[in-house]
């Protein structure tokens, strides 16, 4: 008996699947910092590429030297930055200025002074109940704090067992905007008061 092979496949002459190309990890990484809206640790990098840590890492300092004009490279107009426990896109210090005009043209709208007065109380004295920054302030602070709140600055930290007192702290949205990795990188507080204790505890100073 004689069997017809006509309608079984060329085993040999089968072209196999090609897998698609793997992702350049430079590129990936750039990719996501870009749309990211807070920075973003190594470790939550490498777990969305399902890469290890390293050559994340790796990556990261490649992506740093490309911006910064590296090996003759062009400097580009932002930064890659590590801040507030990740990285982040910054603009680069030489065009802060230009940023800024065209931020402020497009939205006037920014924090007071009284604002950023408050905001500085609870950055140096948190965790702290409101009556304490009002009595620091000599103002009622109610709007103020509702603002803060408001845009992200600071958050409610606990309240207190006996008093009942809701205690404000600073958030990571405030050291990104300031561009710092902690609250240790804040300024002594001495320069900016004319004795450098009044309200304040020492350890600031």
């Amino acid at each position: 008996m004689t069997i017809d092979t006509t309608d079984f496949p060329d085993t040999d002459a089968a072209t196999p699947e090609t897998a698609p190309a793997p992702v350049d990890l430079d590129r990936a990484v750039e990719a996501i910092l870009m749309i990211a809206d807070e920075p973003q640790s190594l470790v939550s990098l490498a777990t969305a590429l399902r890469r290890p840590v390293k050559a994340v890492h790796e990556a990261i300092n490649r992506l740093v030297a490309d911006y910064d004009g590296v090996d003759g490279t062009v400097v580009r107009g932002f930064e890659l930055r590590e801040v507030g426990g990740g990285w982040r896109f910054f603009v680069r210090a030489t065009y802060d200025d230009v940023v800024a005009d065209f931020v402020t043209s497009e939205n006037p709208s920014k924090l007071s002074q009284a604002a950023l007065e408050t905001l500085a109380v609870i950055a140096y004295k948190q965790p702290i109940p409101r009556s304490s920054i009002a009595a620091i302030r000599a103002v009622n602070v109610d709007s103020v704090v509702r603002t803060l709140a408001g845009r992200g600055l600071i958050t409610e930290l606990f309240t207190d067992s006996e008093t009942g007192a809701i205690n404000y702290g600073t958030t990571p949205l405030m050291l990104q905007q300031l561009g710092i990795n902690s609250l240790d990188e804040l300024p002594p507080i001495s320069p900016l008061l004319a004795d450098g204790s009044e309200g304040f505890d020492s350890d600031f100073r």
